[in-house]
């Protein structure tokens, strides 16, 4: 049977007042009772996880495979380039495929096939940012309007919000590692890494082939819906130890976002408790931090959403 210990990140102590009690005191209301819908779903999540044989054999990727080799000391151009794919290539990408890598686990290794340089730049190069004459890697200055505006007919400002058209430029290529969240932990996997001029580190792609890549099974969550105060975990933000920062999905109008957590032996359950707003409010769907310090580093366990059972991945860039 798997042993649970529940977190409860930030909960008020509520009071629940007792108006019929003949001694007029007030009893604390257990948090535990406020989010047992937590509880009852985290179990049944965890006791519905059966991922498969290949969870713990092969290669399942738990984070995107462009990843970056350290602090990139992005702008905002750069920012927005690398998050949307743009690149251009001012150096040879060998179009060779070369012999098989290795991933290296915590608990073994796997042989598998990689994909050459130029396979994984394909990959990368997701297109080119808006139309911007000669795309200069530095933005020219802002022109200021005079006294009665630039008109139909005056300068148009080259100015980074007026002109987005920064591409990364990439200068060279060579064949390394990247660490990798998996479903076995944190791997070490071969990674084609980039040498992009705008960026202090390089951008690395996973050079696994994708016949060696498993997906991410589905959960298998329970069958009713989850309590109208439960909010989903949407995608986890960082692992630093025993840290977990992730992100769940609420609504505009939604307050007291109560991060949650239920750790197994094998998995972990997230998610929040939240205050659902009342009245009209718009429809959109808000990402909102929350964080919790498991009592154990999270190793292999996966990390599963209350909501839906699934496993959650790793945000990247």
């Amino acid at each position: 049977m798997r042993r649970r210990v529940t977190l409860l990140l930030g909960l008020p102590i509520l009071l629940a007042l007792t108006g019929c009690a003949q001694n007029g005191t007030s009893t604390p209301a257990d948090p535990d009772e406020r989010w047992e819908s937590f509880h009852r779903r985290a179990a049944e999540v965890s006791e519905a996880w059966q991922p498969g044989p290949a969870w713990t054999t092969a290669y399942v990727p738990l984070e995107d495979p462009t990843v970056l080799a350290g602090d990139p000391k992005f702008s905002p151009e750069t920012k927005q380039a690398f998050q949307a794919g743009w690149y251009r290539e001012q150096a040879a990408i060998p179009p060779t495929r070369v012999a098989g890598g290795t991933v290296r686990f915590p608990d073994g290794t796997l042989d598998v096939p990689l994909v050459s340089a130029a396979e994984a730049y394909k990959q990368l190069d997701l297109g080119d940012p808006p139309p911007c004459p000669g795309r200069p890697k530095v933005p020219g200055p802002t022109v200021e309007p005079g006294p009665d505006g630039p008109g139909p007919d005056g300068p148009v400002s080259d100015s980074p919000a007026a002109a987005p058209c920064t591409a990364l430029t990439v200068t060279g290529v060579k064949l390394g590692t990247v660490e990798l969240r998996t479903s076995r932990g944190e791997a070490t996997v071969p990674a084609w890494l980039f040498t992009v001029e705008e960026l202090a580190v390089p951008v690395a792609r996973v050079a696994v082939a994708p016949s060696a890549v498993s997906a991410v099974p589905a959960g298998a969550g329970p069958s009713g819906p989850p309590a109208p105060e439960l909010a989903a975990a949407q995608n986890v933000v960082s692992i630093e130890g025993a840290e977990l920062t992730w992100r769940v999905g609420v609504g505009a109008c939604d307050t007291g976002v109560e991060p949650l957590v239920a750790e197994f032996d094998d998995v972990v359950v997230v998610g929040a408790g939240v205050t659902r707003g009342t009245g009209v409010c718009t429809d959109q769907l808000k990402l909102e931090p929350v964080s919790a310090t498991l009592k154990a580093p999270l190793g292999s366990r996966a990390v599963l959403d209350v909501v839906t059972g699934s496993p959650v991945s790793l945000l990247g860039g």
